[in-house]
């Protein structure tokens, strides 16, 4: 069996109590099969100029890291990538000022990461390479002689063709994502907007009806819809387990018996978080009712907070959450408990299971991952209810959602009127309905779908170059 080559943004060793997300979850199971290399940034910006990477090995992985020169964080990291791929991916035009310095340091950074692993590899080695920070590395990577199976997943939103426009490097970035043999996405929408883009940008051509493979000259390139889950049987435990942590308790006596509306999000603007806060603003306005009955906890720990966009909807969430608060609050009731803070994540799937409610509302996201965990986390017999943005992945998969849009404070404060009135029949109907879809498309299945398709796109690649070199 190929070993498994990943390369993401961020490598960190496995630590007790560390919030599991997808990515990490999904690539650890698949490299205890296979033996692995994982290569990325370790989280530190003060190297000296060529500092070569650092490998520890652990449980039969290797952990390869580098560390960013001070000028690869400003203008690689917060510049180039989220300071303008994250929101054009995300839709937010008036979020990006492009930068020529920036986007040369985009290149650099990715002809480092390509010089450091191509010695590392090994003939047989299958490399996943995760999101829109590396979207030129196989093409960095080929012109190191790497005929290995390249595999690229976008864990974003892949934007519109007409979207895209707006960056001005945007054929370039096309034409080197197409030197990958397998590009994974989220959702249909996602695949269909990239194909679009290659056609308009380069006339690359759908090879079948639902544009699996693609074509550009003699180059083919794989094209699939890999939604990612998560770990349903683990999440169920660890919410169970968690009652009985004393976060957890000490959460649920502080209700005092109020029914809980839990939002966890990392705090980005794309996460609607603002929206949100207005909506539940306006569903006590419409539901004076509910006034000392519900509580809304919003986790919501600080992103990227050295970036001027996020301090900027830091204060305007702390605004608003004391404007509601200042509002309706009374001697023993506080309606926003807003919180910029970690906490484990086996605490917060036991926050998850003792809501009634689940608000999950981004603008605009590739997936979320806080949604399936919310409804795995959810006690069968008496589940909450998830209230879903149409915008995010995840709406995709879970259609027995309240699916809102996130920009209408009205339809979502009708739908968490309806969410803490819906019947119990009709809330097990729903949620058997979820939890089907998330055991069907788990983080395992993701991971071993899609490295299949990489192994098999790896071989018509390998299959095609010795035809042509017959040929010549």
């Amino acid at each position: 069996m190929s070993r498994l080559v990943v390369v993401s943004n961020r490598v960190s060793l496995p630590r007790r109590n560390a919030a599991p997300g997808g990515l990490v979850v999904g690539v650890l199971a698949a490299m205890r099969r296979r033996g692995g290399l994982w290569f990325g940034w370790n989280g530190e910006h003060a190297a000296a100029p060529d500092q070569p990477a650092e490998e520890v090995r652990r449980d039969g992985i290797s952990y390869v890291t580098i560390e960013f020169e001070p000028a690869e964080y400003a203008d690689y990291y917060q510049g180039f990538c989220n300071g303008i791929l994250w929101p054009v991916f995300h839709y937010f035009l008036n979020g990006f000022h492009y930068s020529d310095q920036q986007y040369e340091a985009y290149q650099r950074l990715n002809q480092r990461v390509a010089r450091e692993l191509q010695p590392r590899l090994a003939a047989d080695d299958l490399i996943w390479v995760h999101d829109y920070h590396f979207l030129p590395l196989a093409q960095k990577l080929r012109e190191r002689g790497v005929r290995q199976p390249l595999g690229l997943f976008i864990h974003t939103p892949f934007p519109a063709a007409e979207v895209l426009r707006a960056l001005p490097v945007c054929g370039e970035l096309v034409q080197a994502m197409l030197a990958f043999d397998l590009i994974g996405f989220q959702t249909d929408v996602d695949l269909r907007s990239f194909a679009a883009s290659a056609s308009r940008l380069w006339g690359a051509q759908c090879l079948n009806a639902e544009c699996t493979e693609i074509s550009m000259g003699s180059r083919r390139t794989r094209l699939g819809v890999f939604p990612i889950g998560v770990d349903v049987d683990v999440i169920q435990q660890q919410a169970m387990e968690a009652q009985q942590d004393e976060a957890c308790r000490r959460m649920i006596a502080g209700l005092l018996g109020r029914k809980l509306m839990i939002g966890v999000d990392r705090l980005d603007y794309s996460k609607g978080l603002v929206e949100r806060f207005r909506a539940y603003e306006r569903f006590l306005e419409m539901h004076p009712d509910q006034h000392n009955r519900v509580t809304f906890l919003q986790i919501a720990p600080l992103s990227r907070a050295d970036v001027r966009a996020y301090s900027a909807i830091r204060r305007e969430l702390e605004q608003a959450a004391g404007r509601t608060n200042g509002r309706f609050a009374d001697t023993d009731w506080t309606p926003i408990r807003y919180l910029n803070r970690n906490f484990a994540h086996d605490v917060v799937t036991g926050f998850m299971r003792a809501a009634p409610v689940g608000l999950v509302t981004p603008a605009r996201d590739g997936m979320n991952l806080v949604a399936k965990e919310f409804v795995a986390a959810q006690d069968a017999d008496d589940p909450g209810v998830l209230i879903l943005s149409s915008m995010a992945g995840a709406a995709r998969e879970l259609t027995t959602a309240l699916q809102v849009n996130p920009y209408d404070t009205r339809g979502i404060a009708n739908a968490i009127d309806m969410a803490f009135n819906m019947p119990l029949a009709e809330r097990r109907e729903r949620h058997q309905a979820m939890l089907a879809v998330l055991r069907r498309n788990d983080v395992h299945a993701w991971h071993e779908r899609f490295l299949a398709e990489l192994s098999a796109a790896g071989a018509q690649s390998s299959s095609m170059r010795v035809s042509n070199t017959t040929m010549a």
